[in-house]
């Protein structure tokens, strides 16, 4: 990796031999390179875990929090252990995967240019990153009780294992929303210490959700995962029949959301929001044809990020409403 330097922009009027100092060659401030070098790294790194993506995990989890809340009562402290929680473990397990799939990835002109293949990030950083992020996850979870802190080694278990499915089974998207689906059922248990209903139909709801966008995400590698022997749906039923279950699986999602907002008695903001949630399901598979792939970006990235920013929203306001 290369660390930039920061040029100055304002005249440097003194004189040295008799001649005006060069701004431009002048070096940075050390800590100024520091910095520079740093927030470099972190974007590098970030770039790596596409930490962009928490959006789509994140806010249920915190819209399981908050329903659990509920006539039982929440800490700010417990709010942010849920964060830091949430950001250590996907942290994790995307490093994780980005470690193990690094020469699947070299072999795919779609992701060649990732940072392991590509060569900005090593292996060993890679590595630190992954077994730091996974230490902080354990030690929020430790913070958040026994219980979380006993069953974090599982949940490292499957959101880390994860990453092997694709090599003997195309149920890898399900397998993959699973891994992020236990994400509200974790956020229930640090705010009661047991699971309730609600929380296991969240589980349902983002298992099924995050399958059937990642089956969509998973159509421009299709005809790559044939030849490099790489299971999923795409590649085994083809472009047609995988539209399909993705949608039957966001219908799933939305029936699954309407059967937690039941369990827990909510009204009818939270029904709004998940009316909103199943208008944006509709249009996602609406610009999406077998003949026309051109706007699965925006179906995969734009559409479900408002999914779940919508779906946290109405269950915050009606938490909030009562």
């Amino acid at each position: 990796m290369t660390v930039g330097t920061v040029e100055g922009t304002e005249e440097d009027e003194g004189t040295e031999g008799g001649r005006i100092q060069d701004p431009v060659s002048s070096p940075a401030p050390p800590s100024v390179a520091s910095s520079a070098s740093v927030l470099s790294t972190m974007r590098l790194f970030g770039r790596m875990v596409k930490f962009s993506h928490t959006v789509f995990a994140l806010p249920f989890a915190l819209a399981a929090a908050a329903i659990a809340a509920r006539g039982h009562g929440i800490t700010a402290a417990q709010v942010l252990a849920i964060l830091v929680a949430m950001a250590g473990a996907r942290t994790a397990a995307m490093g994780f995967n980005r470690i193990v799939d690094r020469r699947i990835d070299a072999r795919n002109p779609r992701t060649a240019g990732r940072e392991i293949p590509a060569g900005k990030v090593s292996l060993m950083s890679a590595a630190l990153l992954t077994s730091a992020s996974a230490a902080i996850f354990v030690a929020a979870a430790a913070s958040l009780g026994r219980l979380c802190l006993a069953l974090s080694p599982v949940v490292l278990a499957l959101i880390l294992g994860y990453s092997f499915t694709k090599r003997f089974t195309w149920l890898c998207h399900l397998f993959l929303g699973l891994a992020i689906g236990i994400a509200p059922a974790g956020a229930w248990l640090a705010v009661r210490g047991e699971l309730g209903a609600p929380a296991l139909w969240l589980v349902a709801a983002v298992t099924t959700w995050i399958g059937g966008f990642d089956i969509l995400y998973a159509l421009s590698d299709r005809e790559f995962d044939r030849t490099a022997g790489i299971h999923s749906i795409p590649a085994r039923f083809g472009v047609p029949a995988s539209l399909v279950i993705s949608a039957v699986l966001h219908v799933a999602t939305a029936l699954a959301l309407l059967a937690a907002g039941l369990a827990a008695g909510l009204g009818a903001i939270y029904f709004l929001g998940v009316a909103v949630v199943a208008a944006i399901f509709v249009y996602e598979h609406s610009i999406v044809r077998p003949s026309d792939l051109s706007r699965l970006d925006v179906a995969f990235f734009n559409l479900n990020g408002y999914v779940s920013v919508a779906y946290f929203a109405a269950t915050l306001a009606q938490v909030l409403v009562g």
